[in-house]
């Protein structure tokens, strides 16, 4: 079954440079009939503000996809790789 979840009815923090809100149960915000979908465990709505950005964490086992909807992202590992990201325009 699909279970519509509106975006006020998701977990939200806002620190200033990243505007978050929580499809499942993230850092501070716990829902526990919100926890994860089979594999997938994390699928957040990020607005992060230009020249913001995480600090170096560790990901383990996981992937991250990214959807830019305006201007670019950078990312950099820990092993020193990074990329940008660049909106996509499609033109019919």
């Amino acid at each position: 079954m699909i279970d519509i979840r509106k975006s006020g009815e998701r977990g939200h923090a806002n620190h200033g440079w990243l505007d978050s809100h929580f499809t499942f149960s993230f850092a501070d915000y716990f829902d526990p009939e919100q926890v994860q979908f089979r594999t997938l465990r994390v699928m957040n709505d990020d607005r992060v503000a230009g020249g913001g950005g995480f600090p170096k964490h560790p990901h383990r086992d996981m992937e991250i996809v990214t959807y830019v909807w305006k201007a670019r992202s950078s990312t950099r590992t820990a092993w020193g790789n990074g990329s940008v990201i660049r909106r996509v325009t499609c033109s019919t």
